[in-house]
């Protein structure tokens, strides 16, 4: 897309904010007037409703003790699959597609350990070299687990400019020696976002199942998994779906996959009608309910469920839509305010491969995240020298961005970044 604008004035921010229709959801969470929240793609902001659907969980274990389990508004035992019919809207699926359930880590080993089966030379995983390190560790545990190498049977697609994985890349690395690819939907530190349509397409046609991580994407961008016939999925929630710090995840399996005994099973992979017969012999759940594992987390959940009501105020399509234009806005103002500063876009700036997110290469990144903390503008920092900036569409505005721009502006020209240190937090 091109430039949005040549005005760069706050006055048309503000007049951006009078036309933006997705405004009044910005009242649905706890936005401090003080402060302007740019790291929702790690941390999505509480909303008003998680904290009340968390206080009347709570409340629920007050008034029902162990027949909540059973009784009233919110059964616990259902509430993961009543869950994932709503979370099903976000990604693209059939509601028995989606499973509310564990965590990144736990789902990724989830569903590997399902769906990676060596057989004969096709023995080898496909990732990236940008990969998030959580996906590495788990694939690499895997292989272990199954008697394998990691330094030769986990495939690591090279890129090209240390910030983007070219689709081109990783096709030409499917070859008759890979047995599963497990790719992130949107790269953590560039914020590219990869052709999954295009990519579970080339897998397919080559007998190569294939999987996402949509950690970075999920709540941002749409995504139609199971038009795609993309075969398994995970995700967490608590950055752009808003559903609190550490809260429960998910993940999708295609339907054609429904039937399969995942590789780990337990206590809740069963068929809800028989878990309690307390057979040793497993009845498997046929929908993705089976890849729960253990006993859901009622208090982790509990925020999921405002959280979803207001993507329910709205379409997954017009949040990309803000997405799409208010980081266009925020990549014009940077081109025009931050010239000769030191600063460079790394994202794409083809809107057809961008996340959610705005990466910012600095050599000062550490010190330049510090102070922008000290002007009360919270960004998220990515070694070796990343400051990530996410107006998130439901609750940033473009005032925010424009006063983000200027404060980036003085951090340098003032030389702010000088007075701190280059040592990162250890939560960075």
């Amino acid at each position: 897309m091109k430039a949005i604008t040549n005005n760069f004035s706050l006055a048309f921010a503000k007049q951006l904010d009078a036309l933006d229709e997705l405004a009044p959801l910005r009242d649905e969470f706890y936005v401090r007037e003080d402060m302007i929240y740019l790291d929702g793609n790690s941390l999505g902001l509480i909303s008003k409703r998680a904290e009340r659907t968390m206080l009347e969980l709570l409340e629920s274990w007050k008034t029902h003790h162990i027949d909540g389990w059973t009784q009233g508004e919110r059964p616990w035992f259902y509430l993961p699959e009543t869950l994932s019919k709503q979370m099903a809207a976000l990604v693209g699926a059939d509601p028995e597609e989606v499973i509310i359930t564990g965590s990144t880590s736990s789902n990724i080993h989830q569903l590997v350990s399902t769906f990676y089966q060596p057989q004969g030379k096709r023995t080898k995983i496909m990732a990236t070299e940008l990969d998030f390190p959580t996906d590495i560790y788990a694939l690499q545990s895997q292989l272990r687990l199954k008697g394998f190498d990691p330094d030769q049977h986990l495939i690591r697609v090279t890129s090209r400019d240390g910030r983007m994985i070219e689709e081109d890349d990783i096709i030409a690395a499917m070859s008759d020696e890979v047995a599963l690819i497990l790719l992130p939907t949107v790269l953590y530190r560039s914020g590219q976002l990869l052709d999954m349509q295009r990519l579970t397409t080339e897998a397919h046609a080559r007998g190569i199942l294939i999987g996402f991580d949509g950690c970075h994407s999920v709540g941002s961008i749409p995504h139609y998994l199971s038009d795609w016939e993309v075969d398994f999925a995970l995700w967490c929630n608590y950055k752009y779906v808003n559903g609190g710090p550490g809260g429960v995840a998910s993940l999708y399996v295609n339907k054609k996959h429904f039937g399969r005994i995942p590789g780990l099973t337990g206590w809740y992979s069963s068929n809800k009608d028989k878990q309690f017969d307390m057979e040793h012999s497993l009845t498997v759940e046929q929908t993705a309910g089976a890849y729960q594992i253990g006993t859901p987390h009622i208090f982790s959940i509990a925020p999921l469920i405002g959280s979803l009501e207001i993507f329910e105020m709205t379409t997954i399509e017009q949040i990309r839509q803000k997405s799409l234009h208010i980081s266009r806005y925020m990549i014009d103002l940077i081109n025009h305010e931050l010239q000769g500063l030191g600063y460079t876009i790394a994202n794409p700036m083809d809107d057809a491969r961008r996340g959610g997110h705005i990466s910012l290469e600095h050599d000062e990144a550490i010190r330049i995240c510090k102070a922008l903390k000290q002007n009360q503008v919270i960004p998220d920092y990515r070694s070796p020298n990343v400051v990530r900036l996410a107006p998130v569409a439901l609750y940033t505005t473009y005032e925010d961005v424009w006063k983000t721009v200027q404060i980036l502006k003085l951090i340098i020209v003032e030389k702010q970044y000088e007075a701190f240190d280059t040592q990162r937090g250890v939560v960075a």
